[in-house]
């Protein structure tokens, strides 16, 4: 499809064609589909402005500055979890720290687990230093799905202070949790974490042991 086909879609009324036109989107040069995709970031359907947001994380090295402007308004003004979520998960991917401060602020404010979910899966990405307290509350969570991802958080950012917080969980019932905890602690290292994984190297569960051997 051609470029003219293409900017017909973005432009049309009807959402599922703009929708389409998003996708396609793909089939361009990053330079033109990133100018092309900016205007969707703030379509009128949700379900364009997920799309558009969730593009960013490829064609938003056109223009970090640009991107930023454009993630940072999605994440805090979205009247849509969804669209938050997209923007928290593609500001990790592009590792924009300067947005820490508000990703902090929107866990704290939000009453929407899948933004919280977001924003902690975000932070390991991320890789700011100042995350380390907000993952520690999160892997407290009543919410598992959440408590899961400070799990993998925790491991990423690389802070051994972790490996205390961590090691409650490597007997958790859920096998995932357990997996996580064994990927986490093998990234962190040390005595204590290694006698960990010595445990979980040992579990029922094929994928947790082979997660938990250390080569």
């Amino acid at each position: 499809m051609d470029i003219n086909s293409i900017k017909e879609l973005l432009n049309s009324e009807d959402f599922g064609y703009r929708l389409r036109g998003v996708n396609q989107l793909r089939q361009l040069d990053r330079a033109t589909a990133f100018t092309l995709i900016q205007p969707l970031v703030k379509d009128p359907q949700v379900r364009v402005r997920y799309a558009a947001v969730s593009q960013l994380d490829t064609l938003g090295q056109e223009d970090l500055a640009v991107t930023f402007s454009l993630l940072h308004e999605r994440l805090l003004q979205d009247p849509e979890p969804d669209v938050q979520a997209a923007a928290a998960d593609v500001i990790g991917a592009l590792q924009m720290r300067e947005a820490y401060p508000d990703l902090e602020h929107l866990y704290r404010q939000s009453p929407e687990w899948l933004v919280q979910f977001s924003i902690v899966a975000a932070l390991g990405e991320l890789g700011d230093p100042r995350s380390f307290p907000l993952l520690t509350e999160a892997i407290t969570s009543q919410n598992e799905l959440i408590k899961t991802a400070a799990i993998g958080s925790l491991g990423e950012l690389g802070d051994v202070r972790a490996v205390p917080l961590l090691i409650p969980h490597a007997d958790n019932p859920d096998w995932q949790m357990r997996y996580r905890v064994a990927e986490a602690l093998k990234k962190l290292g040390g005595a204590e974490a290694i006698a960990a994984l010595e445990i979980l190297a040992h579990d029922p569960v094929e994928q947790v042991a082979n997660a938990a051997r250390v080569e």
